[in-house]
């Protein structure tokens, strides 16, 4: 999927992130996230991934670079890039006292109010599917219950971009297609951009229009699936990753 002038969901210009002398999280990273693409970063640990999501999503700024949403600099104008996205973490926390209906009616309210709160709250619940587990505390919740939580959440906030680390984390095999199946959905009904980073190849290649692989903050490759696949002559994903770890001396 091209992106075309003005069809950029997200902008990222030469981005660097240091965290210390000898720390670089992102080295002069560039790539594009056309409007309504599902768009996926790649990589071993501590290529950058997060640290990108992060940058894009408003929690940290950029050491250089430039970072775009819709058209909107992440760094001159947060508040108003952060009513267009929702953002969730690998490790999403969520409040330990609260049932899961009230976290769920607590940040959805953030978002809405009156009737589009009753009926992003009621998405919610569906989505979630949790029973009678909504009225009980988080804090009793195993890790899944927690994650399909926050996923329902963000999914029903309906953002123009979500973006989304390791959304199905913590998941065993049925919800985790569950999972991938609500992304795609909202990407084709809603027009939802999506932002994702997993370690999960076969979820990548399933869910993604383009995919970027990452390597020491920098983009060493970039494609749909098919293209990606046919440059190295492999099977899936999980096999370009390993013949590009392999030629590149790349290395968990």
């Amino acid at each position: 999927m091209g992106v075309g002038l003005g069809e950029q969901a997200v902008l990222v210009e030469n981005l660097v992130k240091i965290y210390g002398r000898d720390s670089v999280g992102v080295d002069g990273l560039s790539f594009s996230v056309g409007s309504g693409e599902i768009y996926a970063l790649v990589g071993p640990n501590g290529s950058g991934k997060t640290t990108t999501l992060r940058i894009i999503s408003t929690l940290i700024k950029p050491t250089r670079g430039n970072v775009y949403v819709y058209g909107v600099d992440v760094v001159r104008d947060p508040l108003r890039v952060r009513s267009m996205i929702n953002y969730l973490p690998e490790e999403a926390g969520a409040y330990r006292d609260l049932s899961g209906l009230d976290f769920v009616k607590f940040m959805l309210s953030l978002r809405f109010d009156g009737r589009e709160l009753e009926e992003a709250v009621e998405e919610a619940v569906k989505i979630a599917d949790l029973g009678s587990y909504l009225r009980k505390p988080v804090r009793t919740y195993s890790k899944g219950m927690k994650r399909i939580l926050a996923v329902s959440t963000v999914l029903a906030s309906k953002p123009k971009l979500l973006i989304l680390d390791e959304p199905t984390t913590g998941l065993d095999v049925e919800r985790s297609l569950y999972v991938r199946d609500l992304i795609k959905h909202y990407n084709k009904r809603y027009g939802t951009t999506v932002l994702l980073s997993s370690h999960n190849m076969l979820e990548v290649e399933y869910l993604s229009h383009r995919v970027g692989i990452l390597y020491k903050g920098r983009l060493i490759a970039e494609g749909t699936p098919e293209q990606l696949k046919k440059s190295l002559n492999a099977l899936n994903l999980e096999e370009v990753f390993m013949k590009m770890k392999s030629t590149r001396g790349v290395v968990e």
